[in-house]
């Protein structure tokens, strides 16, 4: 009887298996021995730019708006309830121009008291002006009688004195008479200082009378001036902006009414980035783009300090605005910081954000391949840096963002 035996020969299948994992390890072992791979990046999607040398200005550029160079607001000067709108905004108005009329009965009472308080005080001032006339002149007619007296003294004592070697007068008559003289004549000089106190006295007291009536008709002005203001009108001509009320509407003392601007005379206020700003200062040329046409300048102030990044820079404007130029129309202005004159210089890199030492990707003479370089940046301008190492006129590199490769030596490029 036949015995079926088993073949020796392996299955196909396992075969093949085996092989592709000699062939998986092998790869392996030879990806290890030559490295990571090299990244792949299309042409179109990155930029390159050539190292160049020559003239270059330097610009910094920032976004804003045209404000007027006068703008007069145009507040309440007491609480009021806002009666009758005379213009709307936008409206071009004349100096003392009706713009709207408010009302507040408590103010009109508190002039009327101001009033009454200016006639009580003038009052006052009279009386107490004539009183101390009457007192003044009380006080001429003591020093007159007083100065009588003594006069009549000083003669009974000299006919006193004149008698008493002749012995016709007794010794007790010349003394009496002597110290009548000398008391008169004390009293005399009393009254005198008296009158002259007085006098001085009625001065200081007028003086304060008069000042506190001044002041009382200072206060009733002011309270007049407040009653007229409740008819606000234009305080110079120009054009009228904000004017947000509504009839009826209660407007507290000090609120913003409504402004009065020249639209002819703008200025630009422009942000510029706090990096970009450091070098410019006043004088500096600068245009402003309108979007309607662009208008020459010149940097007229920046703030010292740096609000949300960027510093505010002040823009007089020396040519005239095109038409349709209104305040609050954003532009964007470019001012130019200086003229660098044969210096190496290249497209300005995405994330070069200061100077000193950075790193970019050099193409090599295939032009299919980028290696990384360190490369050493200057000043730069809104789209160009310079180059003051690292590379040469003449070599191209990548300016565009390769943040996504900042561990790859080299790319290449298809």
């Amino acid at each position: 009887m036949d015995i079926v035996r088993p073949s020796r020969r392996r299955p196909r299948r396992i075969v093949l298996a085996i092989g592709a994992a000699v062939a998986a390890v092998a790869l392996v072992a030879w990806a290890s021995v030559r490295g990571p791979a090299v990244p792949t990046i299309a042409r179109g999607a990155i930029l390159i730019d050539s190292v160049r040398r020559g003239d270059v200005t330097r610009e910094v550029r920032g976004t804003g708006t045209l404000v007027p160079e006068r703008l007069r607001f145009i507040t309440a000067q007491a609480s009021a309830r806002v009666e009758r709108l005379g213009v709307l905004p936008g409206a071009t108005v004349a100096a003392g121009d009706l713009l709207l009329e408010l009302s507040n009965p408590d103010l009109q009472i508190q002039a009327m008291q101001a009033e009454q308080q200016v006639r009580q005080a003038e009052m006052t001032l009279l009386s107490m002006q004539a009183t101390l006339e009457g007192q003044l002149l009380t006080q001429h007619g003591v020093v007159a009688t007083t100065t009588t007296q003594a006069l009549l003294a000083s003669q009974d004592a000299e006919a006193m004195d004149t008698l008493a070697p002749l012995r016709l007068a007794s010794t007790f008559d010349v003394r009496s008479k002597r110290a009548l003289r000398d008391e008169l004549s004390t009293r005399l000089r009393i009254e005198r200082e008296r009158l002259v106190l007085v006098r001085d006295a009625m001065r200081r007291q007028l003086a304060a009378q008069r000042e506190q009536v001044a002041q009382l008709r200072a206060i009733a002005q002011r309270q007049r001036d407040r009653l007229q203001a409740l008819a606000v009108r234009a305080p110079e001509g120009g054009v009228l902006q904000g004017l947000a009320l509504q009839v009826g509407q209660w407007v507290p003392e000090g609120t913003t009414l409504a402004t009065v601007v020249q639209p002819g005379r703008l200025k630009a206020l422009l942000r510029v980035a706090e990096t970009q700003a450091q070098d410019v200062a006043p004088g500096q040329a600068a245009t402003v783009d309108t979007r309607n046409g662009v208008v020459r300048g010149h940097v007229a102030r920046k703030e010292p300090a740096v609000q949300a990044g960027a510093v505010v820079v002040e823009i007089a404007l020396d040519d005239p605005l095109p038409r349709g130029a209104v305040p609050d129309l954003s532009i964007d202005g470019t001012i130019v910081v200086e003229r660098m004159r044969q210096v190496l210089y290249t497209g300005r890199p995405v994330q070069q954000s200061s100077t000193g030492a950075t790193t970019l990707y050099k193409l090599l003479a295939d032009g299919r391949t980028a290696v990384r370089t360190t490369v050493r940046l200057g000043r730069s301008s809104v789209d160009l840096v310079e180059v003051t190492g690292g590379l040469a006129a003449g070599d191209r590199v990548i300016v565009s963002d390769m943040s996504p490769y900042t561990t790859a030596e080299r790319v290449q490029i298809r």
